[in-house]
């Protein structure tokens, strides 16, 4: 018996709930539904900057990502640049959520903070979507609020400041790290939100100076939560807000 195998088997059977508890979508399921599920799903190592799919390509899996996992949503230009135009962690899934199929992707997925994900053939997920109303529905919440969050961001990216720009990307990867400090470097936070990484340099010294975060190799630690949410803009609360409006059921508070 493979090493998934066992996961599938145990987790099913109750004994090990917290790897399907660790991401919202799955922990929101009924056992019947989860069951369709789990045969299917094979818990996978993402390291950070890895690519899980690129603009034009086929997306034939779809990544439901663990606990801190994050992974961003790129939109890249001819001459190369990328900025981040969604983040999706444990709340969601990314890959064959929005259309179903092998449709081309218009974008760029890539871990930005790595970790463990479920993944699940997208023609697979497609077909048990088809035999179980309930994960259908639930996967169309989970596009209605991952469309909401680019449309935000799109907001965002136009109308706010680099301060506050960057203080609300924290927030959003702040909710899925817990207590646990960011895998995150300053050059990643500067390409996702499309400046240079001398103004994340600027901003990230005024926010430890201020004592909201502690800069160290490789990762940022917050250290006043209700100090960041201050100087964010409205949307990281502006998402949150949809999110708990659309699944109710599935957020914890």
């Amino acid at each position: 018996m493979t090493a998934f195998a066992r996961i599938v088997r145990s987790a099913v059977e109750g004994d090990a709930a917290p790897p399907y508890a660790s991401n919202r979508l799955l922990a929101a399921l009924r056992s019947e539904a989860l069951t369709a599920l789990a045969p299917h799903l094979v818990l996978v190592d993402l390291p950070a900057d890895a690519v899980l799919f690129d603009a034009g390509d086929d997306v034939e899996h779809t990544y439901l990502p663990c606990g801190p996992t994050q992974v961003s949503l790129l939109v890249v230009t001819s001459d190369g640049q990328e900025i981040e135009a969604a983040s999706i962690g444990f709340e969601g899934a990314i890959g064959g959520v929005v259309s179903a199929g092998f449709k081309p992707a218009y974008g760029r997925a890539v871990v930005r903070v790595p970790g463990h994900a479920f993944c699940i053939p997208t023609a697979r997920l497609e077909e048990i979507k088809t035999q179980h109303p309930i994960i259908a529905d639930l996967f169309d919440r989970a596009a209605d609020v991952f469309i909401a969050q680019m449309m935000q961001v799109a907001a965002c990216n136009a109308l706010h400041p680099i301060e506050q720009r960057t203080c609300r990307w924290l927030l959003f990867a702040h909710d899925r790290s817990g207590d646990e400090p960011l895998r995150l470097t300053q050059e990643t936070l500067a390409q996702m939100l499309g400046v240079q990484r001398t103004t994340i340099s600027a901003v990230a010294r005024v926010l430890q100076d201020a004592g909201v975060i502690h800069i160290g190799r490789g990762r940022v630690e917050i250290l006043d939560r209700p100090a960041l949410e201050k100087r964010a803009c409205e949307c990281h609360d502006a998402v949150e807000a949809h999110f708990k409006r659309v699944l109710p059921k599935f957020v914890t508070d």
